[in-house]
């Protein structure tokens, strides 16, 4: 059990590492430091998002469980 948790974090770890480095892609240098202009998320950018979000609180889940897992 505690080996699946474990490939399931490293999997994990790699999917949300690639889907951050996919939506920062996008941002200008302008946008990094705060310029004024309104961003809205659209589409896929918005689905993505989402995913990053719902896999990192798997990530923090399998990782808290991988601990309690003798």
């Amino acid at each position: 059990m505690k080996t699946a948790l474990l490939l399931a974090q490293i999997v994990i770890g790699i999917v949300v590492s690639t889907l951050i480095l996919l939506q920062a892609k996008g941002t200008g240098l302008g946008r990094t430091f705060g310029s004024t202009a309104y961003h809205s998320r659209r589409g896929l950018e918005t689905l993505m998002f989402r995913i990053t979000i719902i896999l990192a609180v798997a990530f923090v889940a399998i990782s808290i469980l991988g601990q309690l897992v003798l």
